[in-house]
């Protein structure tokens, strides 16, 4: 029978809000979902939980690499300068705080738009934007599902112990 701690409660929801802060990037998901493990791992305090928290932080740790490679790789084959993408990112932590809930993501957009639009001109600026999107997507998604994977791993943890 499954005994279900506070511990293991708490760890849940850590976990649970790290992988909605993944989709919705305003929370450090990944961290949060590797924070709730290793609160379990430190109630178990046994040799299966202490596995458990490294075989999930090693899956966030490559979905971490992986989400800056992949979508990064895409982007140089596009033609679409790291400048851009910095633009992008301080035009939407700009944008946080300036336009709450969706600002982060309009000012990125706007911000992408806007150097593309300097650098290359109008007739390109927009597909440019297109891409720095789809690898924003992609990246998104290469995030959840290591923590999913990580999740999916500590879910396992929980019922063997």
């Amino acid at each position: 029978m499954l005994l279900v701690t506070a511990t293991t409660v708490i760890a849940a929801l850590l976990v649970a809000v790290g992988l909605v802060g993944i989709l919705v990037p305003i929370l450090p998901g990944s961290m949060l979902v590797v924070g709730g493990i290793l609160v379990w791992a430190v109630a178990e305090g046994s040799a299966t939980g202490w596995t458990v928290f490294a075989v999930a932080t090693a899956l966030v740790v490559a979905g971490a690499v992986v989400k800056y490679v992949v979508p990064g790789r895409r982007l140089q084959v596009a033609g679409i300068p790291a400048s851009t993408q910095w633009v992008g990112v301080l035009a939407g932590v700009v944008g946080f705080f300036v336009v709450p809930v969706v600002g982060l993501f309009v000012g990125f957009v706007l911000g992408v738009y806007l150097a593309e639009l300097l650098r290359v001109g109008s007739k390109e600026a927009w597909p440019s934007t297109v891409h720095s999107l789809k690898a924003v997507g992609l990246s998104i998604v290469v995030e959840f599902v290591a923590a999913l994977g990580a999740t999916l791993v500590w879910v396992g943890g929980v019922v063997a112990t």
